[in-house]
């Protein structure tokens, strides 16, 4: 732990400050063109730390592990605890400790710290880059009344109040089709949708047909109801995460993709004590150039694991594969590998 500590601690600083310099120059030419204040600047650095500590925490502990032992491989220094009887598991008990320590403690860090910085970092960077956020929305589904009423819409357009390419389902509670009603647009007057040439067809014996829009029928559902959605599931708590999936699934609207992105969070923060048993494998094979092989073998396991979970989200938020999957398959395909490597590691 002597050995390891320092190390995180370095690396992590290390790899917070080139996330940060990463995203400051990305946007850099963008706030000098607005003229930004530095001070501006700064704040905008300042709030997106500890995002940066939630992306280098894992890595830095892979690189910090996998060099301690590595070292200490390289000097011989583990021969002795080894050829006393004690395995690698064994010599391993303090950073496991330390792996399960970090997992918990890295979800109550993202849930309490970095959600409200990131969302608070996003809102300035908008501000001072002069960016609107649009309520407009296309390709919109919407049920109501328990799905009997299904509203299809090409573009809401919140300026104008407007519905364009409007369809709207009328079915029974068995889920038949009763009518369908089109209409080339629709206009909110205050307390109803206006509907501009609207076509209604409808059920007449075992032919349907289509007739004129009764005038008793009315549309009232809330404009707010079809505009795009400023809540980002990534900078929701997950008890609000939560009950919001759970107001996408009564409305009927897709959360698959909100559902995916909770589970993945809680898959995330066991991400420490998955590197840590990659790790304690990686540090055997190098007996030369232990700095520079176990930064390259850090950096190389890191982007392997972020690619395989960005893929495997992807997947689960295009329904694919369930999102349960999605989120922790990865994390599952690690952890099994992390304790082959160490079976058949040098101990």
């Amino acid at each position: 732990m002597r050995q390891v500590i320092p190390l995180f601690f370095a690396a992590l600083f290390f790899f917070v400050l080139l996330l940060s310099l990463i995203d400051l120059f990305a946007n850099l030419w963008k706030y000098l063109s607005y003229e930004t204040s530095i001070a501006s600047i700064g704040m905008v650095v300042l709030l997106y730390i500890p995002k940066c500590i939630s992306y280098a925490l894992p890595i830095s502990l892979l690189f910090s592990i996998a060099y301690a032992f590595g070292d200490l491989y390289s000097k011989n220094e583990l021969v002795i605890i080894f050829t006393s009887g004690i395995p690698l598991w064994n010599a391993a008990i303090p950073v496991l400790i330390l792996g399960v320590f970090l997992s918990i403690a890295s979800f109550f860090f993202e849930d309490s710290i970095v959600l409200p910085t990131l969302k608070a970092k996003k809102a300035l960077s908008r501000i001072l880059l002069h960016q609107q956020a649009s309520a407009s929305n296309s390709d919109v589904v919407f049920k109501t009344d328990e799905g009997r009423l299904l509203y299809i819409v090409d573009f809401y357009n919140d300026d104008e109040k407007s519905l364009n390419g409007l369809t709207i389902i009328e079915r029974n509670a068995e889920g038949e089709l009763l009518r369908l009603i089109r209409s080339r647009k629709a206009v909110w007057n205050g307390s109803e949708w206006g509907l501009e040439n609207p076509l209604m067809y409808h059920w007449d014996g075992d032919i349907f047909t289509a007739s004129v829009l009764p005038e008793e029928m009315h549309f009232i559902e809330k404009p707010e109801t079809f505009r795009r959605s400023s809540l980002d599931i990534e900078e929701l708590p997950a008890s609000q995460a939560r009950l919001y999936i759970l107001d996408l699934e009564r409305a009927g609207l897709p959360f698959s993709a909100a559902l995916t992105d909770l589970y993945k969070r809680y898959a995330f923060a066991v991400t420490p004590l998955v590197v840590i048993l990659l790790s304690l494998s990686l540090g055997g094979y190098f007996k030369k150039n232990v700095l520079l092989m176990s930064l390259l073998s850090s950096l190389i396991s890191a982007v392997i694991y972020y690619v395989a979970q960005m893929i495997a989200t992807m997947l689960a938020k295009l329904s694919y594969i369930p999102p349960m999957a999605g989120a922790w398959a990865p994390v599952f395909i690690f952890l099994l590998a992390g304790i082959i490597m160490i079976r058949f590691a040098r101990t």
